[in-house]
């Protein structure tokens, strides 16, 4: 029986950038006072990881 919601790879859609999974991590209590003092802490995070990732990926080019 096919998939009634069809599959994936038959569309010309991008992969999902939805925000299903979670990353746990330890810090200091000054870092966790500094994010959580962002006006929208996980937003910041994951804006620090993504740059983190983004100058990781050039040097490694």
């Amino acid at each position: 029986m096919p998939n009634p919601k069809g599959n994936p790879q038959n569309f010309d859609n991008q992969p999902s950038k939805e925000l299903t999974e979670q990353l746990n991590f330890r810090v200091t209590k000054e870092m966790k006072e500094e994010v959580k003092a962002k006006d929208d802490p996980p937003e910041f995070c994951r804006r620090a990881i993504q740059e983190a990732l983004d100058k990781d990926t050039d040097k490694s080019s």
